[in-house]
């Protein structure tokens, strides 16, 4: 991948600055977006209209070999063992950081808001001057996905889908009990167990999740309640699934509402508004368009049935009470947010769409899809079946 720094460029030559400063271990998306590097422990990079990559000699070989870098160093190169040996291990590593950036004259630099601050410190004692970025330009260059990038969520969301098909079945194929729970295989169908065949799915894709969300009830009312206990008949069951590809790090995320036998009026109703709701959505994304816009589309659609919003009441606790969407890509949650913020959406920015309606007496309803802005609109990422009834 050859991701596009002519923004980074930009940035930083309007504000007078010699690079941009990484100081963080692959697990951060800006660090690997730049790097093109991925790392348990912290390392640095350095963007100065090339890309310079500082690890511990643990790291080197590998980093010459996979990061997308004009330079690969290590601490030995500057002496990093003697001046540990004589500073002290905090010190040693501010001078043999402080030493790097002068190698590649970068007196005056730029970094995210989550920089070290101890290490901001010792950079600026040795002379260095380190600026926070407010603007997250790594964030919003990482925003406009490059077709491989595409790709890779592509990838990711047809791994999701089969495993949310095996949720599926799974809740299709359950007998009700005389309580009213599901029973799977001789065992009451739990949301425990659920969530374990959906991740058994996703490792077996080559995809990985630290939680997901099946909610079943009263848990469905609290959007990002993960659900836990036994399923039930008759009520409404929000599955909603984010996994990350473990080889490229780029996410998908899909949510589907499912009831067992006969929902409630109210939860059919709810589920009809929210198809409408999204559909309300689509048809109103598109580039040059505020994400503002489709979540006023959506506020529109419930407020006019009567539900209330975060928007007729910033107080509720029921009705619709999240945003409409979010970027996803090598973060789950990352820039354009889909809600009241005023961000341009641009071609290559993925985003969700999951309007929902949420209320303790009567459980909770959200739908969700991923879809990339296009020139001339969108493209869903999306072809899971939308159905209620299981």
């Amino acid at each position: 991948m050859d991701p596009d720094f002519s923004r980074l460029d930009a940035y930083l030559d309007d504000n007078g600055l010699d690079g941009y400063l990484l100081n963080a271990d692959g697990e951060d998306s800006d660090q690997r977006y730049l790097s093109g590097f991925t790392a348990p422990d912290p390392f640095v990079t350095l963007y100065t209209g090339e890309v310079h990559v500082l690890v511990s000699s643990l790291e080197y070989g590998r980093a010459k070999r996979e990061a997308r870098a004009d330079t690969v160093e290590r601490h030995a190169d500057y002496d990093g063992h003697a001046k540990i040996e004589e500073h002290g291990l905090t010190e040693g590593h501010q001078l043999v950081l402080a030493e790097f950036l002068d190698a590649h004259d970068a007196e005056v630099v730029a970094a995210p808001e989550e920089f070290p601050l101890g290490t901001a410190d010792g950079l600026r004692a040795h002379g260095v001057e380190i600026n926070a970025d407010h603007e997250g330009v790594i964030q919003h260059i990482r925003a406009n996905k490059l077709p491989e990038e595409l790709e890779h969520i592509r990838e990711a969301q047809q791994a999701n889908e089969r495993s949310m098909a095996t949720a599926e079945r799974m809740i299709r194929d359950a007998d009700v009990n005389g309580d009213g729970e599901l029973v799977y295989d001789g065992e009451l169908l739990t949301s425990e167990r659920v969530k374990e065949e959906i991740e058994v799915s996703l490792l077996r894709d080559g995809c990985s999740l630290d939680t997901t969300i099946v909610a079943c009830g009263a848990d469905a009312a609290d959007p990002h309640d993960r659900g836990s206990g036994p399923l039930r008949a008759d009520e409404s069951i929000i599955i909603d699934i984010f996994p990350r590809d473990k080889e490229s790090g780029y996410f998908a995320d899909m949510t589907r509402t499912f009831v067992k036998d006969e929902p409630s009026d109210t939860i059919q109703d709810w589920y009809d508004l929210t198809l409408e709701a999204q559909e309300a959505a689509l048809d109103a994304l598109g580039p040059g368009v505020s994400g503002s816009e489709v979540h006023a589309a959506v506020c529109d659609v419930y407020e006019d049935a009567g539900w209330p919003t975060l928007r007729s009441d910033p107080e509720t606790e029921t009705g619709f009470i999240h945003t409409t969407g979010h970027g996803v890509g090598l973060d789950i949650h990352e820039y354009p947010r889909v809600s009241t913020a005023e961000n341009e959406l641009e071609p290559g920015h993925v985003v969700t769409i999951e309007p929902g309606l949420y209320d303790p007496q009567y459980g909770g309803v959200r739908i969700e899809d991923i879809v990339v802005v296009t020139e001339d609109g969108y493209e869903n990422f999306t072809d899971y079946e939308k159905t209620l009834v299981v």
